[in-house]
């Protein structure tokens, strides 16, 4: 086992928790669930794997993954989510690591699934992140919706091998609903931020983006879900700013704005 905390948060979960839990057991004793209102099965099959279960009110992603970690029994900590399994190569490479150096954190690969495909190109092909860090000095940004780590001043970034197999979506359909509740949320921050729909990002945004994802990155070469990839994207990006440009011509508050992220998850 090594000294690192996994913390998970979820919500109906209960289709693929269980595989998560699984390969997380092969890591670590300790491994938290912040659970924020499942009304499926999610919750029980944490617990009676092993897991330490907590129910919190749902504040946002990163406030969520900020709850999880100052629970955790080891200052080390693994974020991950439920639909994120660690492969084998991954499990290997945190078993070997010396985790002495809080100004180190780490960077690890994801291989990212559309229904049964893997996708080995586009975005999701390049995708990344900082999932392993010391909790005395980093931390979630609180923002509802793309949380970020909080890196300080000289903070070094190491890259593991292995993987963490993100099992993104089953299908287009419902690739194109998780599309529209993010571009509604991402819509509603950049309300917040101050941020304005201008006709060159409503525009000239989600049409670059696509032929960065489908030309640049190759998405081509994934076959029909890279292109449905990159057309949601192109669709998704134009409805963010669409969204915004509507809550612009409202009378809304930000604080009403803010109240209404919260409930959302």
């Amino acid at each position: 086992m090594v000294p690192v905390s996994i913390v998970i948060i979820t919500k109906n979960e209960a289709d693929i928790i269980g595989r998560c839990i699984e390969k997380a057991r092969q890591i670590t004793d300790d491994i938290v669930v912040i659970d924020s209102g499942s009304t499926d099965d999610t919750a029980n099959i944490a617990t009676n794997n092993g897991c330490r279960v907590f129910e919190k009110v749902w504040d946002g992603y990163g406030a969520n993954k900020n709850k999880g970690i100052a629970l955790a029994k080891y200052d080390w900590i693994l974020s991950i989510d439920a639909d994120e399994i660690p492969d084998d190569k991954l499990i290997r490479s945190l078993g070997q690591i010396k985790l002495t150096d809080p100004a180190i954190v780490y960077d690890i690969k994801f291989r990212s699934w559309f229904g049964a495909k893997l996708i080995r190109y586009g975005s999701w092909g390049r995708d990344h992140h900082i999932r392993l860090f010391n909790r005395k000095v980093v931390k979630w940004s609180e923002t509802v919706v793309h949380e970020t780590l909080l890196l300080p001043p000289r903070t070094r970034v190491k890259k593991l091998a292995g993987s963490l197999h993100h099992f993104s979506v089953k299908n287009i359909e419902e690739y194109d609903r998780k599309g529209i509740y993010y571009a509604k949320l991402s819509a509603k921050k950049y309300f917040i931020d101050g941020k304005r729909a201008g006709l060159i990002k409503f525009y000239l945004s989600p049409l670059f983006g696509f032929f960065k994802n489908y030309i640049i990155h190759l998405g081509f070469l994934d076959g029909r879900e890279g292109w449905e990839i990159a057309r949601t994207t192109l669709k998704n990006t134009r409805r963010k700013y669409q969204f915004l440009s509507q809550m612009e011509n409202l009378p809304t508050t930000k604080e009403a704005v803010k109240e209404s992220l919260v409930i959302e998850y």
